[in-house]
């Protein structure tokens, strides 16, 4: 079992690595955290955290594949600003969150749980 401020960081590393940088350098950080913890409260987390990677890719896939057609742009506009500030806000309220309670994994509302 971690300590309250090792959960803390491990799992605000696992929300925050989606500011790193879109490749794989922000999938990998939650992988390794998941693969080296034994604590289920990080490991949760970084599932979560995958989840939401997961879920960013394939709805930029999708508003890319609606920009394709004409009818598609304003639609594929509407999502893919909807994605830059769900980017960017639900990872800043979940590593808040784990800040305040370290003890209960954070869940990401309206995505798809893969792992």
């Amino acid at each position: 079992m971690r300590t309250t401020g090792q959960q803390k960081l491990l799992s605000a590393l696992c929300h925050g690595s989606v500011f790193f940088s879109a490749t794989l350098v922000s999938v990998g950080i939650p992988i390794v955290i998941l693969l080296i913890t034994d604590d289920w409260v990080i490991k949760d987390n970084a599932r979560e955290a995958l989840n939401f990677h997961i879920n960013l890719y394939v709805y930029g896939i999708l508003a890319g594949l609606l920009a394709v057609t004409v009818i598609g742009i304003p639609i594929a506009i509407v999502i893919g600003v909807g994605l830059l500030i769900c980017s960017w806000l639900l990872p800043i309220l979940a590593i808040l969150k784990v800040i305040d309670r370290p003890d209960q994994p954070y869940r990401y509302p309206f995505i798809l749980r893969l792992l």
